[in-house]
């Protein structure tokens, strides 16, 4: 009889011939596993993380266990012992297979006769704590997000200083703040956390009242942590730069942590005291990108889940592919949302949806136009095939669907009409509209497409950010 770690094994290496390795990693790799009599137990840390196991994974751990026990084995989801309740799992995800355990939808009807009561905050405005566990990583930030929880946990000093560049709205703060928070509670250790211009504030006021011993006492001495926020806002400060210069020196010299962030890395930064962009970026810089489809997914699930609101597979997907900006971007629009449906007393469907996106900025709604043959030549490198094998006659599945998948992403990611679509692929139009249904069908029903396309939008969008620069 085949143990049940060898089981596991095996249905791992069959899960990752078909999911993203970050899905992998994030949510199978993570479950304990228990063989009881004829059935085996994944062992969940959270009710939200077996919840998302559930709705996204189930029907296909269900295969691959079968296929690993010759069909013995019943799986099972269960959580581990000592797993308290997820403030996320107030609402499960859409679509997840009932269950005992599966808390009521709430009713937002409005009862007969019963007073509308306007709700004076979204749910999402409430302020949630800025934690690792609320922080939803992707391809676009994993590096960022890992070195920051080393940093946070006292380890690899040979990383510090840390260096977090990104855009408005991307997580770096997020990020900088859950340091804190970690470092705070976790360890007891003493963190300072300030923005660029609160530094320059504290030691402009200590110039003027003769007061640096203090100053340097404040943000030197017992200091286990410094996080300084948006260097960028140092332009034209040269003072505060060279003391900020020796306050790194200083407390890197004496085994402290340094993180640091900004809208771009060191290496641009060219208005810094060349010592101190060199000291900055002495450590590791680590970018954060805008989110691909499957992070602006996780998030807007996550948010909508901590705020209790019911969001419908087909909003969501509506809202995924139409806002490619940053995290910030996601969450006005999500809000946005919230508050018309609260206020309207209506639940949250595509009608509402369309309006708040349509109060969006226009740059914001449209996706970056790429060129249609752009577009082919990442699908067919992704599936090791050629132009010409998609524009041939061929019916069987290993063109067809790429064909399908590179139709469907010309239609999201070009200017191009259907009828140029068409002739791209030697087809008329009824086919190109016909392939973007199937996909659209497909994304929803079918995981693996679903993986695979949002592995194709990653590098499509990756393309298009590196040819907005």
């Amino acid at each position: 009889m085949t143990e049940p770690p060898l089981i596991w094994d095996g249905v791992l290496r069959r899960l990752g011939a078909a999911l993203p390795a970050f899905a992998l990693d994030s949510w199978l790799r993570p479950l304990g596993v228990v063989e009881r009599e004829s059935r085996l137990e994944l062992q969940c840390p959270t009710p939200f993380h077996r919840d998302w196991v559930r709705e996204r994974y189930l029907d296909l751990l269900r295969d691959c266990v079968a296929q690993e026990s010759g069909g013995r084995l019943e799986l099972v989801l269960v959580l581990a012992a000592g797993a308290g309740s997820d403030p996320q799992s107030a609402l499960l995800p859409t679509g997840a297979a009932p269950g005992a355990d599966r808390a009521p939808p709430v009713s937002r009807a409005r009862e007969p006769g019963a007073r509308q009561r306007v709700p004076q905050r979204s749910p999402l405005q409430e302020d949630l704590p800025y934690s690792f566990d609320s922080f939803v990583a992707g391809p676009c930030n994993a590096l960022a997000r890992e070195a920051a929880l080393v940093i946070a946990r006292g380890g690899a000093a040979r990383i510090a200083p840390l260096f977090l560049a990104a855009g408005a709205g991307l997580g770096k703060t997020h990020l900088a703040r859950a340091i804190v928070h970690e470092v705070r509670t976790q360890r007891g250790l003493r963190a300072i956390y300030a923005s660029a211009e609160a530094f320059t504030s504290h030691f402009q006021s200590a110039l003027a009242q003769k007061k640096m011993d203090r100053f340097k006492q404040r943000f030197r001495s017992g200091c286990d942590l410094l996080v300084i926020e948006d260097v960028q806002f140092l332009r034209s400060k040269p003072a505060t730069q060279l003391e900020l210069f020796h306050t790194v020196v200083h407390l890197l010299e004496a085994g402290a942590r340094v993180v640091a962030t900004a809208d771009c890395t060191p290496r641009d930064l060219v208005y810094l005291d060349p010592r101190l962009a060199s000291q900055l970026g002495a450590g590791l810089v680590a970018e954060l990108e805008p989110p691909d489809a499957a992070v602006r997914r996780s998030i807007l699930r996550s948010k909508a889940a901590a705020g209790g609101v019911h969001l419908p597979d087909a909003c969501l997907e509506l809202l995924v592919d139409s806002v490619r900006g940053s995290v910030r971007d996601l969450t006005g629009v999500l809000t946005q949302l919230v508050a018309t449906a609260a206020l309207l007393n209506r639940p949250v469907d595509l009608a509402l949806t369309q309006q708040a996106l349509r109060k969006l900025p226009r740059a914001e709604q449209s996706p970056a136009r790429l060129d249609p043959q752009q577009v082919i030549q990442v699908v067919c490198s992704f599936y090791g095939t050629s132009h010409e094998q998609l524009a041939s006659k061929s019916r069987r599945q290993g063109v067809l669907i790429p064909r399908q998948i590179a139709m469907y992403l010309c239609r999201r990611y070009t200017g191009a009409s259907v009828a140029e679509i068409a002739d791209l692929f030697a087809r008329d139009h009824p086919s190109v509209r016909n392939a973007e249904r199937v996909m659209e069908e497909a994304i929803l029903e079918r995981a693996p497409i679903r993986y695979k396309v949002e592995e194709i939008s990653a590098r499509l969008d990756a393309l298009a950010q590196r040819q907005r620069r």
